[in-house]
């Protein structure tokens, strides 16, 4: 029995590697779940397994498996998995980033009326949902960036509630779909650190075009009409021209939006008349309190020659591009496919998203605006979650009721060992004597194994920087990006430690800064730089990308800058003298940079270590003040002193 079924898995999974060779990519990892069903289902032309094939994935304390009487378009809707307490499922992956869609359709089985379900779910390093209920249909489609070679689904139902899922995909995500860093919309600077972002698709969107399944798409992807988004539909009309479709070398290729999607668009609807001027707007609800990753896809099917078509991109009401000629970016190719990626530039305060196109401001053009396909995705906040109210839990919480089985025993057991360490201190405090006034400076790691927290030299935990996962990048990466710490690649030594140029998985250049166990620095300024980096972003401050902590490491990932330190460029090098203007400009950019410093947050900071070794200069010498590990938070606008002793 144990052959047959793994054989028939081969089999099953050679049929979903073919058909996803006619779409032209073909996953590492495809694992396509019917939860709940004792049948195998093909569904858009891919083959979901039964639940019993795929049992070997899951750890759950019920073996519920649901199905349902009434009428279904799809199959892998017919049935569901019931969880009655935290279940687990658990898949070999390789490392990179996967799509994660979870199925979910309610209906009534037996007690368990799944429109009143409630329950959350997590993988190791992000929470997915929290208090989840699903009223009607729907699927939830994120994508991760799995650092390790396993992947753990964890379904943990509500207080007094259940869990369940219908259909499960963990499928490989091609490695160049999410890479480099996206422009801010609206201001100027760029969001350092995308790769390492867990995203939620909220919405994908075909302007001018029908319906897109996950059969005419090779990443399995729906893409939905844009009409019922549109604010003012007679302000637009629809094109459609997926023969002129052309995918220029280096540029959008057919996984980042098939044919369907780049061939037809909404245009501006101007009639004929040059003195024409209005926007066309999509309206978009989202959840406040997070930032969207957006994504814009454009072809230019209505021109007829080059350089005809100049238009303004706006994100709730903000330039976002203005005179966008699309043939300039696609070495003058008409018909192209090219996409822009942008990031919201902070937390979300309301509950929307508006998009518009419009003409350009130059009366000589007529005036006309297109917009091919949107794609909007949340980005996980701070504590790593893509839903707001549950926490991930530590290693140690989810064996609380392990312990608690046995805490009679460990109570009578314990209080006979808690008198020999007594006895046992008592001698030892007499041995410290005077040695209780100092303070370690020894090197702690942010971080245990286990995920609780450490404290620091002074006995004040870090856990508001450890569950900062958004932030934390895997020791195997920083090797991987700086060859294992090749000393060819050092760029710098300081009292910190040293410096390597590296380069991330997705081409992103780093500067990479490794602690010395024997720094005086140490802990305290790896902490105070995190501290500090990952609540800034201005344009005149150095980015933050990530850190690690891993294996008592302490790692600091920087945006690379080519130019150095200003101090190289002034003292004893064969770099190119300054001009006086250029000089001017780096002072200029070195004082915004302090001054957002003293008053661009709600608390002032206070640098302590200005000096010509922490200004750095990028490729166009432009100035960013760097080096935080000696700052201090300063006082308020009210105040009027602050030590800055070091």
């Amino acid at each position: 029995m144990g052959g047959e079924k793994f054989g028939f898995l081969i089999w099953v999974s050679s049929i979903s590697c073919l058909t996803c060779l006619c779409h032209g990519y073909v996953p590492v990892n495809n694992y396509l779940i019917n939860c709940g069903s004792p049948t195998n289902v093909t569904e858009t032309g891919r083959v979901f397994i039964s639940d019993k094939l795929a049992s070997n994935h899951l750890t759950s304390p019920s073996q519920i498996l649901a199905a349902s009487n009434r009428n279904s378009v799809s199959d892998i809707y017919q049935t569901a998995r019931i969880f009655t307490g935290i279940s687990k499922y658990t898949f070999s992956v390789a490392r990179g980033r996967h799509w994660i869609r979870l199925h979910f359709s309610p209906f009534q089985y037996q007690n368990f009326q799944m429109m009143s379900a409630k329950f959350s779910v997590y993988s190791q390093t992000h929470v997915l949902l929290s208090d989840f209920t699903a009223k009607s249909r729907v699927m939830k489609e994120y994508s991760l960036n799995v650092a390790t070679d396993r992947l753990e689904l964890t379904f943990t139902p509500s207080a007094n509630s259940f869990a369940f899922v219908n259909a499960l995909e963990v499928v490989s995500v091609p490695d160049t779909l999410i890479k480099g860093d996206p422009s801010f919309a609206g201001r100027p600077g760029r969001f350092q650190g995308l790769s390492w972002q867990a995203i939620e698709t909220v919405y994908r969107v075909n302007m001018g075009g029908p319906r897109v399944t996950p059969n005419n798409d090779t990443l399995s992807r729906i893409w939905e009409p844009d009409s019922e988004y549109l604010v003012e539909k007679n302000l637009v009309k629809i094109v459609s021209k997926i023969s002129s479709v052309d995918y220029v070398p280096g540029y959008a290729t057919e996984e980042t939006a098939p044919k369907t999607v780049y061939g037809t668009c909404t245009e501006l609807n101007s009639g004929g008349d040059p003195a024409s001027n209005f926007n066309a707007t999509w309206d978009f609800d989202v959840e406040a309190g997070f930032q969207y990753f957006l994504r814009f896809h454009f072809c230019d099917i209505v021109s007829k020659a080059l350089n005809e078509l100049y238009f303004n991109l706006y994100v709730d009401s903000m330039m976002v591009v203005q005179d966008l000629d699309l043939s300039t970016y696609l070495s003058n190719t008409l018909s192209g496919a090219y996409f822009m990626d942008y990031v919201t530039e902070s937390a979300k305060l309301s509950n929307r998203i508006q998009v518009s196109i419009g003409p350009s401001t130059d009366r000589r053009i007529y005036p006309t605006a297109i917009l091919n396909g949107l794609e909007i995705m949340k980005m996980n906040n701070s504590k790593g979650q893509l839903s707001t109210g549950t926490s991930l839990p530590s290693a140690s919480s989810s064996t609380a009721k392990k312990k608690n089985v046995g805490m009679i025993v460990g109570v009578t057991v314990g209080s006979l060992l808690a008198l020999l360490a007594f006895g046992g201190f008592l001698i030892l405090f007499k041995k410290r004597g005077q040695g209780r006034g100092g303070h370690s400076k020894s090197w702690i790691p942010l971080s245990t194994a286990n995920g609780t927290t450490t404290p620091d030299s002074n006995g004040t935990t870090v856990a508001s920087i450890a569950s900062n996962s958004s932030y934390r990048i895997p020791l195997a990466a920083i090797k991987e990006a700086t060859n294992s710490f090749d000393e060819s690649r050092v760029i710098g030594v300081g009292g910190f430690g040293k410096v390597y140029k590296g380069a991330l998985q997705d081409g992103t250049k780093v500067a990479v800064k490794r602690g010395n166990p024997k720094s005086q620095q140490g802990l305290a300024e790896f902490r105070t730089e995190i501290e500090m980096l990952s609540q800034f972003r201005h344009r005149h401050l150095v980015s933050l990308i990530g850190y690690c902590d891993e294996n008592s490491e302490m790692i600091l990932v920087y945006e690379y800058m080519e130019n150095g330190t200003l101090k190289s460029h002034l003292y004893g090098s064969n770099l190119p003298s300054l001009s006086w203007k250029q000089r001017l400009e780096i002072c200029i950019g070195s004082a915004r940079g302090l001054h957002y410093l003293h008053t661009g947050d709600s608390k002032p900071v206070i640098h302590r270590d200005v000096k010509s070794a922490n200004i750095l200069l990028d490729e166009k010498l432009m100035a960013k003040v760097a080096d935080f590990g000696l700052s201090k938070t300063g006082p308020d606008l009210d105040q009027t002193h602050v030590s800055t002793a070091v």
